[in-house]
């Protein structure tokens, strides 16, 4: 008898497990379905077509080109997770045999701890601090990296612009992981910024930055900071510098521009930066480990003991669905909120 969890067995019910394959199909249709809607609802007539603009060799070349990426390294390794995750844990020798059925025993194991059937508390607060403290770090990256992508587009020289450029991609050459490091190494409690806080007498004793997750939110948000910059620097760059001015020979002040002119014509930059940034962060891994205090659990971090400590990939795959639905529908719904179409964030 298949556990409680299973919902059809292999060989006993018409449906095999390749009905699976159908649930990100539907999903990838809705969003083609969303974005051909967009398309004609937002009808330009003076607007060029993709082949028209690229011309038709071109164009073709970029369709392969994404269509091989696309299926290749999203949709198939994706389709595989899913189909995974309903799953049980069985040795390979016995995949396929009568011990394998479909089950939704993986999902229920999120909510339920398998061993004695209590509320999964450790897993469930994991995944909302993860949510949590990747808002925070968007809500924070935003606000550091929209007055430097407005003074770049707005109101910088070009020398100056070009050196802001070069200092931000320049420390992108470095992998992240020894980024990372680099940042628990000046974070520590023995690091060069608590011995510079200490010799100049601003504290007595070091401070806990990786035990406060000081290090954390710092680490994410420096990882990603070139995501946040280049979307809004995209969107205020292409705004007309004759309304700005229009709007301070009115007496408006420097927040009312902001608020009024420049944020409005800018939010597809904006969501799209922090669409982004809130994806990457949620799905980060090796800053919450090399920065995250002793008692900061990362969802991700979970994911990755099921996959590779636990050897147990129906779980792992389960989890990591439930943490790409959960990001999916918090994005669309801040989109919806803010009155952003999809098609804006990716223009």
């Amino acid at each position: 008898m298949p556990p409680t969890g299973s919902f059809f067995r292999k060989g006993k019910w018409p449906v095999s497990r390749y009905f699976v394959f159908l649930v990100p199909l539907v999903v990838i249709a809705i969003f083609m379905g969303m974005s051909r809607y967009e398309s004609k609802a937002s009808h330009d007539p003076t607007h060029k077509s993709f082949f028209e603009r690229n011309g038709t060799a071109l164009g073709i070349t970029f369709i392969m080109l994404v269509a091989f990426w696309t299926l290749f390294l999203v949709t198939l390794p994706y389709l595989y997770m899913v189909v995974e995750s309903f799953h049980p844990k069985l040795p390979p020798l016995e995949r396929g045999g009568p011990k394998d059925f479909l089950t939704i025993d993986q999902y229920q194991s999120f909510f339920v701890t398998p061993t004695d059937g209590t509320l999964n508390t450790t897993h469930i607060g994991a995944f909302v601090f993860s949510i949590i403290a990747s808002v925070a770090v968007t809500a924070l990256n935003f606000a550091i990296c929209y007055p430097l992508a407005y003074y770049m587009a707005q109101a910088g020289s070009v020398q100056k612009v070009r050196l802001l450029m070069l200092g931000l991609i320049v420390p992108y050459w470095v992998n992240e992981i020894l980024r990372a490091f680099s940042l628990r190494l000046l974070l520590a409690s023995r690091g060069l910024i608590n011995q510079i806080l200490m010799a100049t007498g601003i504290t007595d004793a070091p401070v806990d930055f990786l035990g406060n997750n000081t290090g954390l939110y710092v680490g994410l948000s420096y990882a990603y900071l070139l995501v946040m910059v280049f979307p809004l620097y995209n969107a205020i760059e292409s705004l007309d510098k004759n309304q700005i001015e229009a709007a301070r020979d009115l007496g408006a002040p420097w927040w009312r521009i902001h608020k009024d002119v420049v944020m409005p014509y800018a939010k597809p930059g904006i969501a799209s930066g922090c669409t982004m940034v809130f994806m990457l962060s949620a799905g980060s891994l090796a800053a919450p480990q090399f920065l995250g205090g002793p008692r900061t659990l990362w969802f991700t971090s979970i994911v990755y003991d099921f996959f590779f400590q636990s050897f147990n990939w129906p779980r792992g795959a389960a989890y990591a669905f439930i943490l790409l639905t959960a990001c999916i529908a918090f994005v669309m719904l801040m989109l919806r909120l803010f009155k952003v179409s999809l098609g804006e964030t990716i223009r």
